[in-house]
């Protein structure tokens, strides 16, 4: 298949590569829905945001200071209301999930989409490397925090990435959450993605409901802010080569709206989609043992934390 074939061609579920998140979520009506959008002052989080507005839905919307969420919405929904939460920052999770309670609304949506990547060096939070920290352990405390305000048919959508399979071999390494004993950049960013398809996997057989449902996507190789922390030298190849083999934001966005919000979605969990429809992950992301065991080791970090 030729590049251009490759771009056009669509999957089962009627979309594909290129579709953009207002192709996936056409002639649906989510008026008195409500999601929950993390990382939505840029990139894919506010691309989604300004969609799922766009569709009649409310957002609630997730920023590292609430002056930057609020700053958010006003741009692209102002409709959506903005709230604080810095993952690295427990204390800051857990204030997001009162301050949501609070707000009273139920969430037919947790969209997990904020994270960092590649950091150049090791940096930890509370002890532990903060790729890892940030993206799996602030999405646990988040998305567990508010389980019980997800409709009967709430969806969750964790935000991993094809980078999972640069995760160190046996996927988690459980005696190095810290980084300290021996850290590369890409393999800890593929750590912290492998961990957030595994919790979605394992949290599939915990929902509240059996109508819920928790899926992990594969967004495509976009150049965002998230790449902030790259090589500079990557940057500039990305670049000069985005035109040619990069999603756009719209189109990076596409899977994670199909998945939270389209009805042929509807009952589908435990899996990892990529352009819009169900893709096989790394052989150990589907080992069941291992997405309970990530969830048990979580819960005991957790407990410990201030």
């Amino acid at each position: 298949m030729s590049l251009i074939e490759h771009f056009k061609s669509k999957g089962p579920s009627g979309f594909g590569y290129g579709t953009t998140a207002e192709q996936a979520t056409e002639g649906l009506d989510l008026k008195g829905k409500t999601f929950l959008v993390t990382g939505c002052n840029s990139g894919l989080g506010e691309e989604t945001m300004r969609v799922l507005a766009l569709r009649g839905a409310r957002v609630l919307g997730t920023a590292r200071t609430e002056a930057k969420a609020k700053e958010a919405c006003q741009k692209v929904a102002p409709s959506a209301s903005g709230f604080a939460c810095e993952l690295s920052d427990p204390a800051s999770v857990r204030a997001c999930v009162e301050a949501v309670k609070r707000d009273g609304a139920r969430l037919d949506g947790i969209i997990a989409n904020a994270g960092i990547m590649a950091l150049p060096s090791l940096e930890q939070k509370h002890g532990y490397e903060l790729q890892f920290f940030t993206n799996h352990v602030g999405h646990f405390l988040l998305v567990t925090g508010l389980l019980d305000r997800l409709t009967d048919a709430g969806r969750v959508v964790m935000l991993s990435s094809d980078a999972h399979k640069a995760a160190p071999k046996g996927g988690i390494e459980f005696d190095n959450l810290s980084g300290a004993r021996d850290y590369a950049a890409w393999r800890a960013y593929g750590q912290s993605k492998i961990a957030n398809l595994l919790f979605a996997k394992e949290l599939s057989t915990r929902m509240p409901k059996p109508t819920q449902t928790a899926n992990a996507v594969h967004p495509g190789v976009i150049q965002t802010n998230l790449g902030r922390h790259m090589n500079p030298v990557v940057n500039v190849v990305f670049g000069a080569v985005g035109p040619l083999v990069l999603k756009s934001i719209p189109q990076g966005a596409a899977t994670q709206c199909y998945v939270a919000t389209h009805p042929s979605a509807a009952g589908i969990t435990g899996k990892y989609f990529k352009d819009c429809n169900v893709s096989p992950p790394r052989a150990d992301a589907e080992d069941a043992a291992l997405a309970k065991r990530l969830w048990t080791e979580t819960e005991k970090l957790v407990a410990g934390l201030p």
